[in-house]
């Protein structure tokens, strides 16, 4: 029997702390005339825009990543993980910049999905810099329920 996994919708979202350090270092880097030239790794990857909604009962999932050529965006599904990854690169070589506040490098997004959501599920589409992943069936497994929270007693 396999054990029950609790998904948490929101997997994989870069939390607050990561995000202020992320601004921290990027205006470090402006002020040491560095912007934009350090590699960003597998941890640090810039997170594009994504909303999360439900279409009747679908499960849509829209990542905003212009400038991004389409062969250059992945869409996987592992244990019922999606995950949405790519690359924005830079101009040629011989290209010096003046101002860059667009984040280029690798990018990558996890959601969990329902138990039970398999690749026959999911459908991905991508025109005009919008990245659109559409999970079939899975909108109305997603609704969160309230936990009441009682007052803890102090000791």
């Amino acid at each position: 029997m396999t054990p029950k996994r609790f998904s948490n919708p929101f997997h994989g979202v870069v939390d607050m702390i990561t995000e202020m350090n992320r601004i921290s270092d990027t205006m470090s880097s402006i002020e040491t005339s560095q912007a934009g030239e350090r590699e960003r790794g597998f941890a640090d990857a810039w997170s594009p825009p994504t909303d999360i909604l439900a279409r009747g009962r679908d499960l849509v999932i829209r990542c905003e990543v212009p400038g991004v050529y389409e062969e250059d965006v992945s869409v996987s599904l592992n244990h019922g993980i999606l995950t949405i990854s790519g690359e924005r690169r830079r101009d040629e070589d011989d290209v010096v910049y003046y101002s860059s506040e667009r984040f280029m490098g690798t990018f990558r997004r996890e959601i969990s999905l329902p138990d039970g959501v398999g690749e026959k599920d999911v459908e991905a589409s991508y025109g005009e810099g919008l990245l659109e992943v559409v999970v079939h069936g899975a909108a109305n497994q997603r609704v969160p329920k309230r936990i009441n929270i009682s007052r803890r007693k102090r000791t």
